[in-house]
């Protein structure tokens, strides 16, 4: 096998483990947030039942919700501190792995020429804080999700004020009921904005220690290769940049096409759960000479690109069903009969094109 093949199939493997970590640490930030609910919900009583209804304004509304919004600032440093460590935990992670995968594919008599450069998850973790994703620092996302929360509380309670509503029916709409989970209440959209952003913040956290580490070895390094997961929840634009190359830059540029990097695998959107993998030199552009190298050596670091599955031949080995969902069944059908191809589906811009778009195209 190929040294650019075994680093696909490490970076498959690292990206399986990482949605797994992921996940735990989305449950520790809200088991972090949960903890505060049920004091959050007893101080929004308290502050209710001391309330006139009669004399209810804005000012006294403010006034009123200020120990709610200490609560609520304590649960949004509480679930930040539990990001923090997880992101952490990712640049850990992924650094390490990225680092072994690259000491053990590359023969070590290439290595012994070209020594690897390795990089600390230290490093990589201060560049992800440092670094904003979908166009915030990380302080700046938390202050935005514990501003959006206490507008949620305000807004319940100035509508339940209006509807009549007792004080123990406000607080039950914001908390939600024990016998629904509380997954009833309007702050269960603010547990989701803070999920998103979790798995936002970890997958930029992880791509910014990649790229940290692919920059740092550039010498080794010549190209990106964007690996997209092979499913239905893959976004579009994820589908069209699935298996094209980048140049190994600080600002990469399409290498063989038009379509651009944008903010990268694993920040291109909330969520994104694509991946970069690394595409070494061959010995030959790395001036090494044959002489020096063992056949094994030679053959597997000869700088090819594995021709494994992108998303359109996945996606065309796919039941009707299945890619009815992915592109909506116009889009699909035409697919199917082969009058579009995958990447027609696409501008050069890696932009989908509407139905209308399409067949405007095609000439119906």
């Amino acid at each position: 096998m190929s040294v650019n093949a075994r680093l696909r199939d490490e970076a498959i493997a690292h990206a399986i483990d990482q949605r797994r970590y992921t996940q735990h640490v989305v449950l520790r930030v809200i088991a972090a947030l949960n903890r505060q609910d049920a004091r959050l919900a007893a101080a929004l009583a308290e502050a209710l039942d001391r309330m006139d209804a009669t004399s209810f304004t804005v000012e006294r509304l403010e006034a009123m919700l200020a120990s709610v919004r200490a609560i609520n600032a304590q649960a949004h440093a509480a679930a930040m501190a539990e990001l923090q460590e997880g992101m952490r935990g990712m640049a850990r992670a992924a650094t390490v792995a990225q680092q072994q995968a690259l000491a053990t594919a590359i023969p070590a008599a290439v290595l012994a020429q070209q020594p690897l450069v390795g990089m600390s998850w230290e490093a990589a973790y201060a560049a992800a804080l440092s670094r904003p994703f979908q166009g915030r620092l990380l302080s700046g996302w938390a202050e935005n999700v514990e501003a959006s929360r206490m507008t949620a509380i305000r807004n319940a309670v100035r509508q339940g004020y209006m509807d009549g509503l007792t004080t123990d029916q406000i607080v039950r709409s914001i908390r939600g009921t024990r016998a629904r989970q509380y997954a009833d209440g309007v702050l269960e959209r603010s547990r989701r904005e803070v999920q998103t952003i979790v798995r936002t913040a970890l997958a930029h956290t992880a791509q910014t220690a990649r790229t940290q580490l692919y920059l740092a070895n550039a010498d080794l390094i010549k190209a990106r290769r964007w690996d997209a997961t092979l499913d239905t929840r893959t976004s579009e634009g994820c589908r069209i940049r699935d298996g094209k190359l980048y140049t190994n830059e600080e600002h990469p540029r399409p290498i063989g096409h038009s379509i651009p990097w944008l903010q990268g695998p694993g920040r291109l959107h909330f969520n994104c759960r694509s991946v970069d993998v690394p595409v070494t030199k061959s010995w030959r552009e790395l001036g090494i000479d044959a002489d020096d190298l063992p056949a094994g050596a030679r053959a597997s670091m000869d700088g090819a690109v594995p021709g494994d599955t992108t998303f359109g031949e996945w996606l065309a080995r796919q039941p009707p069903d299945r890619q009815d969902e992915v592109l909506g069944p116009e889009r699909a059908k035409l697919l199917r009969a082969g009058k579009v191809k995958f990447a027609d589906l696409y501008d050069d811009r890696g932009r989908p094109l509407t139905l209308a778009e399409l067949l405007a195209k095609l000439g119906g």
